[in-house]
């Protein structure tokens, strides 16, 4: 099983259910880690034919951005069906914490795992 993953991406963000949350930037950590036909770009040694580390942190960003939630719950969830729709996906496990969120803890947050990983095969695994 290939996966290709982005780990302790942090970004800044309005997040939060409280009014003094809604008008201030907080941060977020975010590891992703997603199902890829690795062996494809590796092939050929194709950018194409991968999932752009860039592109995908970039859109994490944007999208956080873009679409202000109350709760991590809601902007996981949204967020992984985005991922998932504009880079073809077909499972990802996304986990997002909200660090100094509670005192005496270093982060807490949620975590989630969208698509149908039994039923991806990377190419070198696939029958004929």
């Amino acid at each position: 099983m290939d996966k290709v993953f982005i780990k302790g991406l942090t970004i800044q963000t309005t997040i939060g259910f409280f009014q003094w949350e809604k008008e201030i930037k907080q941060t977020l950590v975010i590891d992703i880690t997603m199902a890829w036909d690795t062996a494809q770009a590796a092939k050929n040694d194709e950018l194409a034919k991968t999932l752009d580390y860039a592109d995908i942190s970039k859109a994490i960003e944007v999208f956080a951005n873009e679409n202000p939630v109350d709760l991590l719950e809601t902007l996981a969830e949204r967020m992984a069906a985005y991922l998932m729709s504009q880079f073809h996906i077909p499972w990802l496990q996304l986990k997002i914490g909200k660090p100094g969120a509670v005192h005496n803890t270093d982060t807490v947050g949620v975590e989630i795992e969208r698509g149908q990983l039994e039923h991806f095969q990377p190419y070198n695994e696939k029958t004929t």
